[in-house]
């Protein structure tokens, strides 16, 4: 009699029971899948943005580190980098330093206002067309300030990625947009004495 009733007592789970069970775990499971996949894709975005402020930052110092001022003769003679080329890498004194840009080298690839970098942000090349291995585009501008242009200088630098630039062709017009992972800076140089 003892032994009828602890077996009677004993319970487990009906089969029902560990189908629902089942079921929610499933649910959940699915949730956290999808939760990784969406961060997933938000970090390759903020790799590919950061990538891109870091590129375009590195080309705003090397203009901004170019001579503009006025000599310590006492004289006050405007000093200006009229042949550094920052197109290459390492620059050499072969290009236009801080004269103006052509109009439109944001919007396209001029020469000595456009380098190639790979998926390292290491220098790849120059030119009209981007080499094989190049994955960002990087071009800037250099316009005197229309209201001081004699002593104030206005850079913008543009970096976006090869793929990006591509499809934008088939869209762009006369003007130029910042697209998802583009990095645009625009910065503004005044002479100082030396």
């Amino acid at each position: 009699m003892r032994w009828a009733k602890s077996k009677s007592s004993e319970r487990g789970f009906s089969l029902i029971e560990v189908m629902f069970s089942l079921a929610i775990l499933m649910s959940v499971c699915l949730g956290v899948v999808q939760l990784f996949a969406v961060a997933t894709r938000a970090n390759l975005g903020a790799k590919g943005q950061t990538s891109t402020a870091i590129l375009a930052a590195e080309k705003m110092e090397q203009l901004r580190g170019l001579t503009w001022g006025f000599d310590d003769t006492g004289l006050g003679l405007p000093l200006s980098d009229t042949t550094t080329d920052l197109s290459q890498d390492p620059p050499t004194n072969t290009g236009t330093g801080l004269n103006p840009s052509p109009s439109g080298t944001l919007l396209s690839n001029t020469a000595g206002f456009v380098d190639y970098l790979d998926q390292y942000g290491a220098w790849v090349g120059t030119g009209s067309t981007p080499p094989a291995r190049a994955m960002y585009i990087r071009r800037w501008s250099i316009e005197p300030l229309p209201t001081n242009p004699n002593n104030t200088l206005i850079f913008q630098v543009m970096v976006t990625t090869v793929n990006t630039e591509s499809g934008a062709h088939r869209t762009m017009a006369a003007t130029r947009w910042r697209l998802t992972n583009d990095a645009w800076i625009v910065s503004v140089k005044t002479r100082k004495a030396s």
